[in-house]
């Protein structure tokens, strides 16, 4: 699955009243790994900026009047973005901003360019309820490093974004590995001081878990089925996998 990770900043807080995107970031997740393939534009809002969207970002007009227009570099945001399915932190803020840009530039909008939309925050506060759940409350709650993050910036917000998001799903992520993958084989025969056999199964060896490996296991996926809201996958298989094993 492909996914990429969205942020803006802005003149003000309303496309509605011409407010203008003045910065925008987009960062790749390839099946939930980031690949290091990004987008990101500083660009000339064409008006003046608010002072309180200074105070945000700290960003004023003088600092982008050399910068290309949104219009000049909008190919280039399409072409990274189609198809994807695409994560914002308070999506309907940031889809209105581009929205406005990619209306001006006459090309596709945004839920023509999108598989999928996913918006973070009201994802956290379904899962968080009654907490804060800004982007610096994710990044306190789940333990990432936002030291460097003084004032906001598209690129570096939407690369914390990307962190916190896949914190919040890691419960989601597939945990299988393809046992015809040659370097897997290798390192298991290497393990086993063996030579990989040219053809037929692998040996498998089961360890069978202690009562108290069982136990702590047991701790883990139910403070992993609280944390995500019971979307802990494990627990949702354990009946398949207790009538297959009868």
């Amino acid at each position: 699955m492909r996914q990429i990770v969205i942020d803006t900043e802005t003149t003000g807080l309303d496309p509605q009243q011409g407010h203008r995107v003045i910065e925008f970031a987009a960062l790749e997740l390839v099946d939930r790994r980031v690949t290091g393939r990004t987008v990101h534009f500083r660009v000339d809002p064409e008006r003046e900026i608010d002072f309180a969207a200074t105070e945000v970002h700290g960003m004023t007009w003088e600092d982008l009047k050399s910068k290309p227009k949104f219009r000049d570099v909008a190919a280039e945001f399409i072409d990274f973005a189609r198809g994807a399915e695409w994560i914002i932190h308070n999506a309907p803020f940031d889809v209105g901003f581009l929205d406005a840009e990619l209306e001006r530039a006459g090309v596709p909008s945004c839920s023509e360019l999108y598989a999928g939309l996913i918006d973070t925050l009201a994802l956290a506060r379904e899962m968080y309820p009654g907490k804060r759940n800004g982007l610096d409350a994710l990044c306190e709650r789940f333990g990432i490093d936002n030291s460097h993050r003084s004032i906001h910036g598209a690129l570096l917000d939407a690369q914390l974004l990307a962190e916190a998001y896949l914190a919040m799903t890691r419960g989601q992520e597939s945990l299988t590995i393809d046992m015809a993958d040659p370097s897997v084989s290798s390192i298991l025969h290497e393990a086993q001081g063996s030579e990989a056999p040219s053809a037929g199964p692998l040996p498998v060896a089961v360890v069978e878990p202690t009562a108290e490996e069982l136990e702590a296991h047991r701790g883990y996926l139910a403070a992993l089925a609280k944390e995500t809201r019971g979307r802990c996958v494990w627990l949702q298989l354990e009946p398949l996998a207790d009538a297959i094993a009868a």
